[in-house]
């Protein structure tokens, strides 16, 4: 079968930088696990589950990358900052055990999940999924990635400052899940690629934005995220 020439151009996701390469990381998808901090799942007002991991999504398009202006998001009056550990896949995969889990990964990164919080709400409260609160344009922002060889998630310190005051602050040993749970976890359901991320939760202390806010995030060891909020567009 002979595959037509497109009729237009469409947007595509950014590539991003990785430390001490001249190439990018191109995007495929983008996996976000929920409630994967048990301060954020309790002030949020939701129990802890151990019986397995959950996921959303958010499309390529959505990526803003480090240094950025992010317009204030339109349809929400409550946009908030969820500073998380996001993992970039680096081989393919399919049902790929715990122990083997790490080896695909390529590298890793400070994201932010921002999140529509009352569309979200208003989604929970009818059981409606969440696409709208999450998956908007500039919704998934992200620094430069380490490569996983210069980086191992241990119990690294993780924080959210605003206007340089610290909102956010947890470690990557307080993750429900680790990575490699989630890696084997989410390969059940998906034949992972490289040029896939999986942003993996954030801790307690989500709040909101305003436009003319600076929003500073870091995990130690990695490259420090910075986005200035713009006017609404």
């Amino acid at each position: 079968m002979t595959h037509p020439a497109p009729l237009f151009d469409v947007p595509v996701a950014p590539v991003i930088p990785v430390l001490g390469e001249s190439k990018g990381f191109p995007v495929h998808r983008i996996f976000c696990v929920g409630r994967n901090y048990a301060a954020h799942a309790a002030e949020m007002g939701n129990a802890v589950d151990r019986t397995a991991p959950f996921y959303f999504n958010k499309p390529p398009t959505g990526l803003l990358l480090n240094g950025s202006t992010m317009p204030y998001p339109p349809g929400t009056s409550d946009c908030h900052h969820e500073i998380e550990l996001v993992i970039a896949i680096g081989a393919p995969a399919f049902r790929i055990a715990e122990d083997a889990a790490e080896r695909i990964v390529y590298g890793y990164a400070v994201g932010l999940d921002m999140t529509r919080r009352d569309l979200q709400q208003v989604a929970k409260d009818k059981g409606r999924p969440w696409d709208m609160a999450k998956g908007f344009e500039n919704s998934a922002i992200i620094g430069a990635i380490t490569k996983a060889v210069d980086f191992t998630p241990e119990s690294q310190r993780i924080a959210l400052a605003v206007n340089g005051e610290t909102k956010q602050v947890g470690h990557l040993s307080d993750l429900i899940w680790s990575v490699a749970e989630m890696i084997s976890h989410l390969s059940r359901y998906y034949h992972l690629t490289p040029g896939d991320l999986i942003y993996t939760g954030t801790p307690s202390g989500v709040g909101p934005i305003a436009a003319g806010d600076v929003l500073v995030g870091e995990v130690e060891g990695l490259e420090t995220l910075k986005v200035t909020i713009g006017a609404a567009e």
